[in-house]
């Protein structure tokens, strides 16, 4: 795959074209992201059709995309797009089941972010969700985007080097944890590091920042693509060795134990970093609880959150690692992680299950005891 950086001088707004089959919706959009200090609508759009056409002639550096449009599906169309003329791809999604399956695949299909539909009749909160579109924009005209080329069933050199041994002794591994934290670009990241746990791997606790309403199918999705369980976490379930919990999308994830055991605790205090549920939260209940039974993994993701709870985590004893740049959609988050000393190792993200496995292998041994 060719990959390219969105840039742009320091001086320059960044070029909107807003795509969605809903006028009101076009005005809305319209107006929340002109009102920003760096950056313009260069248009809008009621269809892919006239869409593919305002690209050709406006070359905008992100398209906001509505998932379900007359004429041209929106998935056929980004699939189309990010196959011939790649670029930063925010998708406006509604709160449906349909909505939030449609926005997974969207995701998948190479969509850097999305926000959900607006609630024109909420208006309290619009200055917060203007905020949020301002925040993605900015983060998807950063972000490395790279040309989807149809998949290649690899050869079976590649097969076998993808195949990750199992633990040498999984009675020993519920005593160890894997914590997850990612943000913009990690639906996949997640994806792609969970698809290569043995079934016999530690347990492990994930937030990705998504809204309610998306998490449980993301969840669902990796719960079938991956040979671990992957579940939505619910409040005070045991966590188990090959299994993984996704923190749900309207509150925070903590581990917490119970005598011997490790558990699962939610918690709907106020965001954190703007974030709930937030990295750094579930990293310092890790802290607190785990120790160094604890291995740390921060993915792509825009803004600093899990930086100072994975620095905890270090301090306690747990093994961090981060993504690389080159990997990352947005660098923001391991970068700010590794910039305070958090993590003990950088790699890309095709090489941490392994790193992250190793380490495992050589300290699967120690007491749940910190």
């Amino acid at each position: 795959m060719n990959a390219t950086l969105a840039g742009r001088p320091s001086a320059a707004k960044i070029r909107v074209l807003v795509v969605d089959d809903s006028a009101l919706i076009r005005s809305v959009l319209k107006e929340i992201i002109g009102s920003q200090p760096d950056m313009e609508v260069v248009g809008v759009a009621p269809d892919p059709i006239v869409a593919r056409e305002m690209i050709r002639k406006l070359n905008p550096d992100v398209l906001t995309l509505d998932v379900e449009m007359p004429k041209m599906d929106g998935l056929d169309f980004l699939e189309k797009l990010m196959r011939l003329r790649p670029m930063p791809v925010v998708m406006v999604s509604t709160l449906t089941e349909r909505g939030s399956e449609i926005t997974m695949r969207a995701l998948e299909l190479g969509a850097v972010d999305f926000v959900t539909k607006p609630k024109i009749s909420i208006s309290s909160g619009m200055q917060e969700y203007a905020d949020t579109i301002a925040d993605k924009i900015r983060a998807a005209a950063r972000a490395r985007i790279r040309r989807q080329a149809p998949a290649a069933a690899p050869t079976a050199a590649e097969a076998e080097s993808r195949v990750l041994p199992t633990l040498k002794n999984p009675l020993t591994s519920s005593e160890k944890l894997i914590i997850i934290g990612a943000s913009t670009g990690g639906t996949e990241a997640i994806k792609e590091f969970l698809m290569q746990m043995p079934s016999d791997c530690p347990g492990i606790l994930i937030v990705q920042h998504m809204p309610e309403g998306f998490t449980r199918s993301f969840a669902q999705r990796l719960d079938n693509l991956c040979r671990i369980s992957v579940t939505e976490a619910v409040h005070g379930e045991r966590v188990l060795p090959g299994h993984a919990y996704l923190a749900p999308g309207h509150s925070h994830l903590l581990l917490a134990r119970s005598g011997a055991n490790y558990m699962t605790q939610l918690d709907q205090g106020p965001p954190v970093n703007r974030h709930r549920p937030s990295v750094d939260v579930l990293f310092r209940s890790a802290a607190s609880h785990a120790g160094k039974n604890a291995v740390g993994v921060i993915l792509t993701g825009m803004g600093k959150d899990g930086a100072a709870g994975m620095l905890e985590m270090r301090e306690a004893g747990a093994w961090n690692v981060a993504q690389d740049e080159a990997s990352c959609v947005v660098f923001g988050m391991p970068r700010e992680a590794i910039a305070v000393g958090a993590t003990h190792e950088v790699g890309p993200l095709k090489s941490l299950p392994g790193m992250v496995l190793e380490h495992l292998h050589r300290h699967g041994g120690r007491s749940l005891r910190v």
